[in-house]
């Protein structure tokens, strides 16, 4: 579970009484797609031929460029999802990298689910111990360098606020 009991008001959409802008859930939309697509090739690896964590990833990208419904997203993620049920490992967290990814249209809050399981699934694909603990490190890493200036605050913050319902992969 990523979601936390008590919601951050600035992570609610205006329409649903809380603070955040469309165009901030956008730039949350995005970036929690780009944090997909980089460890989507461990999936990839294993299913090459099941599009559905990809596709996912282009409707979260589609749906902040306006180009299709949060609907369709939200159900291109679940779909995602199913891609990860039978799966174990880096592969089975990279399709629910994807999954989380495009489900951020629905709920803003699901973008740390996509981080979340990106550094699970990289951390799955370097092995137990320190090698996985520093892979995630890395990822981390890699993902806030790319946090939108807008959104960076917010995002490190409910990092903070949720690490220990993502598993503490935010640590360090």
């Amino acid at each position: 579970m990523i979601l936390p009991s008590v919601r951050d008001p600035r992570l609610v959409t205006l329409r649903r009484g809380g603070t955040l802008t469309d165009a901030d859930h956008h730039l949350l939309a995005l970036w929690a797609a780009e944090c997909a697509e980089h460890v989507l090739p461990l999936f990839e690896a294993v299913r090459p031929d099941d599009r559905r964590p990809r596709t996912a990833i282009e409707h979260a990208r589609a749906w902040a460029g306006g180009a299709v419904t949060m609907t369709a997203s939200r159900a291109a993620g679940g779909h995602a999802m199913g891609a990860a049920r039978d799966l174990r490992g880096a592969a089975r967290h990279a399709a629910y990298a994807a999954g989380q990814a495009a489900v951020v249209a629905h709920v803003a809050e699901h973008d740390l689910g996509a981080a979340a399981y990106a550094i699970k699934a990289v951390r799955a694909a370097a092995g137990d111990g320190a090698e996985g603990v520093a892979a995630g490190r890395r990822e981390c890493r890699w993902q806030r360098e790319r946090l939108p200036d807008e959104v960076r605050a917010l995002v490190l913050e409910d990092q903070q606020r949720r690490n220990d319902i993502c598993w503490s992969v935010f640590d360090g």
